[in-house]
């Protein structure tokens, strides 16, 4: 009898060419599928909540799987796969799931990170993990704009081209801007999270460039106001570079008991 299994994955996506299995190098999803035949001896597909792109790490993507011939426990998957993958991702939680479950169909919301080093000298153990921007930024008006952006709008202005989608209307629940680690010889850090019921391409990315423009003062609030109602995506910012984004979590509705681990 088959099984669907739930899986929490945290990596670091610097060597990776994105989630999605392509020829032009490894991806989080062949590594992943790797590991499952090396298990199981059986092509195993997982599907992810959403496709990062390649440098996006993530804390906690989820993805789904079914296996027709898994016996032991959710949690003795979960550690096996760990066993296979490399030291760059990990497996945090296996769970059962539902039969129906699926990563992407019923995923209810994502919420990202993006992280920045304002100043300073670049960060040794950082640099892949914070764009590095050496002009001031005003942290306040970054915040004004940041709150400009949450509701329910059309984000066209923000999705990069080649992803088309029925619909460019999302609900944007909570976009913020805050100093994570100031330092006077080491610069300020500066986290951007943005929560919504779902994202287009590089909207993330594009939003961090867009509030950039803003708190380096190229931009104002009204410009900003403007560009969202544009839909227009060459109006907007630059997109921040890859490394710096993260992907914090997917939500999903509960199911029961089984959203806790088997161990």
């Amino acid at each position: 009898m088959s099984r669907t299994f739930k899986l929490t994955i945290a990596y670091d996506g610097t060597d990776y060419a994105g989630w999605q299995v392509q020829p032009q190098g490894p991806t989080i999803q062949s590594m992943l599928e790797r590991a499952f035949v090396n298990i199981v001896k059986e092509p195993v597909m997982v599907t992810g909540s959403g496709r990062t792109d390649s440098g996006v790490h993530a804390i906690a993507q989820v993805g789904s799987c079914t296996l027709p011939h898994w016996r032991s426990s959710a949690a003795a998957l979960g550690a096996a796969l760990n066993t296979q993958l490399p030291p760059d991702i990990v497996i945090t939680q296996c769970v059962d799931a539902p039969d129906a479950f699926h990563a992407i169909r019923d995923c209810i919301g994502k919420r990202y990170r993006y992280q920045l080093q304002v100043g300073g000298v670049r960060g040794v153990f950082d640099f892949r993990y914070r764009w590095h921007i050496k002009y001031p930024i005003n942290i306040e008006r970054m915040q004004q704009a940041a709150s400009v952006l949450i509701g329910e709008y059309d984000f066209a202005c923000f999705q990069a081209a080649g992803s088309d989608r029925k619909t460019t209307v999302r609900t944007v629940r909570d976009c913020v801007v805050v100093v994570d680690s100031p330092g006077p010889s080491d610069g300020l850090g500066i986290t951007i999270e943005v929560e919504a019921n779902g994202f287009l391409y590089n909207m993330v990315r594009n939003i961090v460039g867009t509030l950039v423009d803003v708190g380096r003062g190229k931009e104002d609030i009204a410009w900003l106001q403007k560009v969202l109602a544009s839909r227009d995506r060459t109006l907007a910012g630059p997109t921040a570079p890859p490394h710096g984004l993260f992907l914090l979590r997917a939500d999903y509705a509960p199911f029961g008991d089984l959203e806790n681990p088997t161990e």
